[in-house]
């Protein structure tokens, strides 16, 4: 059997096979953070994909926390309500599993939608508002500076990331995902780039990588014994010519994360500096998750211009991750783990109500949901 197509465990969570939908942020949220039609019908083509697993949109665990005024969150419970309701509808369609990637946008927050600009809101404007960070440095020179979060701000930030966790688990979520990469507010605190502070949670690598393991920890004390909490980081700035966040650090922070009982580490890089320089191209960040999977012992999802199913195979059978995480690819075809499997010769289960559409040359690729 291809690899691709084999199950992986996530510490309680088992996975009918290696395919990730990773998070991809809508901006279609309510103003107040809820869900709306476009995530029923989203949500639900995720769940008919064939894919082992779906992790929907950053969701903020406080108000200021979204990327946008149209970002989900899960900071009470009308939203966590909302999302409950919408994960009963799509189980009776699907036995995909469903995550939420638990996050705070930090001093990226208060900007347009993309496709209106994407620029920062400032405060005084009504769908804008004050950012915060690791320290008063602002991502673009030309934006409003984030306020520096104070020792009693980074414990309330701490108690509402686990306060958020619970609900989601109490909405139906089967992995809880901790956002901690693309410049958000904890890469924020880990890179020497934005964080400037001299107390217990600036300086050295330890007291960067210190607010990223109590989010760890406190979440882990709230969900249920073996319910996989897991990790998306960036492994590097691409920030090469000054101190930054890099593969080096990103390997010790993976080494204390596997002794916290994480349940992956998912690898993608940059989004902290405005100035970086990304060397794009196919799989372009999975040397990253390689480096980072001799290192631990524990699963590691790979993302990165990943496109076709003999490169996503050829990432596994190198051994260079155990999964692999589509985002782009998956939007732009939906069924991309049918072709997939057409291509790696694979079965790969799907609704009983599309077994009609297998073209004849592939007959029995398709089976129903079990």
């Amino acid at each position: 059997m291809a690899l691709l197509f084999k199950p992986i465990h996530f510490a309680s969570l088992t996975l009918s096979n290696r395919i990730i939908i990773a998070p991809m942020c809508q901006y279609s949220a309510t103003d107040e953070g809820e869900v709306t039609y476009w995530h029923q019908q989203q949500w639900a083509n995720y769940a008919l994909s064939g894919a082992g697993l779906c992790i929907v949109e950053a969701t903020a665990v406080q108000a200021n926390g979204r990327i946008s005024y149209a970002d989900l969150g899960l900071w009470n419970d009308h939203q966590a309500e909302k999302i409950k309701n919408l994960l009963n509808k799509i189980k009776t369609i699907s036995p995909m599993p469903f995550a939420v990637q638990l996050a705070h946008a930090g001093r990226k927050a208060s900007v347009e939608k993309p496709w209106a600009g994407g620029g920062q809101i400032s405060s005084s404007d009504a769908k804008g508002w004050q950012t915060v960070s690791a320290s008063d440095q602002a991502f673009k020179p030309e934006e409003q500076p984030p306020h520096a979060l104070s020792l009693d701000e980074i414990q309330q930030l701490i108690q509402d990331f686990a306060a958020s966790a619970k609900r989601a688990v109490e909405a139906g979520f089967e992995l809880i995902e901790i956002h901690a990469a693309h410049g958000y507010l904890l890469h924020q605190f880990l890179s020497p780039l934005s964080n400037l502070r001299e107390d217990e949670y600036g300086g050295s690598l330890e007291n960067r990588m210190r607010l990223v393991l109590q989010v760890v920890e406190a979440i882990k004390k709230v969900v249920p014994q073996g319910y996989p909490v897991g990790i998306r980081i960036s492994a590097t700035d691409w920030m090469d010519d000054q101190a930054s966040w890099d593969l080096e650090s990103s390997i010790q922070l993976s080494k204390a994360l596997e002794a916290l009982d994480i349940a992956y580490i998912h690898v993608s890089t940059a989004g902290l500096h405005p100035d970086q320089q990304i060397k794009v191209g196919a799989s372009y960040q999975v040397a990253y998750a390689a480096a980072i999977k001799k290192a631990v012992n524990i699963p590691v999802i790979a993302v990165g211009l990943i496109t076709e199913p003999n490169q996503a195979e050829g990432i596994l059978q190198s051994q260079q991750a155990d999964a692999i995480g589509l985002a782009r690819a998956i939007l732009f075809n939906p069924r991309w783990p049918w072709h997939a499997a057409a291509k790696l010769g694979e079965q790969i289960r799907v609704a009983p109500q599309y077994l009609r559409c297998e073209p004849h040359e592939l007959k029995n690729l398709l089976q129903p949901f079990s």
